[in-house]
């Protein structure tokens, strides 16, 4: 099991570390939109629409992946409009790219349609989210037995004793029907999809000179509360508490594991939200509402899963 995860994280890591997002830079500074204070993308992946943008990146051509003359319009895109291709881009970020172009042409909003197709995700999910749910419900049933098992084996550091703790803890496992790797499964895919989504928003014009309910879809919460646009506090408060109930459920729910376990678990869900909360303010209105729709669905869905589970006892 444990080399099956090992070669999952090197090719996870793989895949991530090519092709990733480039920047513009003027001398050895990023280039900014000050409209919406985006660090402008060197490798879009389609025309920029706005007048001042297509100014902006027309006076840094020769910083550009692809020559501006030389892309696409956003309504031409297709994933193989582009010389340059890496494995990242193939696979995730211009086919992301692609359908949040074709739904936003249907709907007529960019911030509708990322936030429908992180509702189809998750959606298409559900299989490997109910698994993971059962699996934390199979665990909480298993956590009197494991606390006993801590007890037994408590300040035994022999090989002997370890190797038997961890044959009954296997047993125990087996008993319940618990996966430890089926936990993760959800986690290995949400990164890369959520990654891929900041790629796509930060490399298609289209999307990022949008709006949504006045908000500019590339403008970070920041830079629209220093221009007097309050509604982005409402959109960070909304971030937070997204974040805060989905972590905390999911905490809640793999919690098994003894007391040291938890309280490790109970600081890391501090750190993160505490990191998730500085990060919000620098996020893309688009990635925002992203995250804050498909931690929104992954809260009710959960609570819906657990209902199920209980009646069916």
């Amino acid at each position: 099991m444990k080399k099956k995860l090992k070669v999952i994280l090197i090719v996870l890591l793989l895949i991530l570390s090519t092709g990733c997002t480039k920047y513009v830079k003027d001398g050895k500074q990023n280039v900014t939109y000050e409209k919406t204070g985006q660090t402008l993308t060197a490798n879009i992946l389609c025309k920029p629409q706005e007048e001042d943008l297509y100014k902006i990146y027309e006076e840094n051509n020769d910083e550009l992946a692809v020559k501006l003359e030389e892309l696409p319009s956003c309504d031409d895109f297709k994933p193989n409009s582009l010389k340059y291709v890496s494995l990242w881009e193939s696979l995730i970020v211009k086919p992301l790219a692609w359908i949040i172009l074709q739904f936003g042409s249907i709907v007529k909003n960019m911030g509708v349609s990322v936030m429908l197709i992180g509702l189809i995700i998750r959606i298409l999910l559900l299989p490997v989210s109910y698994k993971t749910v059962i699996q934390s419900e199979n665990m909480k049933k298993a956590q009197p037995e494991i606390n006993k098992l801590e007890k037994k084996y408590k300040n035994k550091t022999d090989n002997e004793s370890l190797m038997m703790k961890s044959q009954e803890t296997m047993l125990i496992y087996k008993k319940y029907k618990i996966n430890p790797i089926s936990g993760c499964l959800l986690s290995f895919i949400q990164l890369p999809l959520f990654l891929g989504f900041l790629e796509a928003i930060n490399r298609v014009p289209a999307i990022f000179e949008d709006s949504f309910l006045t908000m500019n879809l590339g403008m970070t919460p920041l830079t629209g509360i220093m221009n007097k646009q309050y509604i982005y506090v409402i959109l960070i408060v909304l971030i937070i508490l997204s974040t805060y109930f989905s972590f905390k459920m999911s905490m809640k729910s793999q919690s098994a594991g003894g007391a040291n376990v938890e309280q490790q678990m109970q600081y890391m869900f501090l750190f993160m939200i505490v990191m998730i909360s500085i990060a919000s303010f620098s996020l893309p209105t688009a990635i925002a509402l992203y995250w804050i729709i498909t931690n929104g669905f992954a809260v009710i869905q959960t609570l819906v899963i657990k209902k199920l589970n209980e009646k069916r006892k």
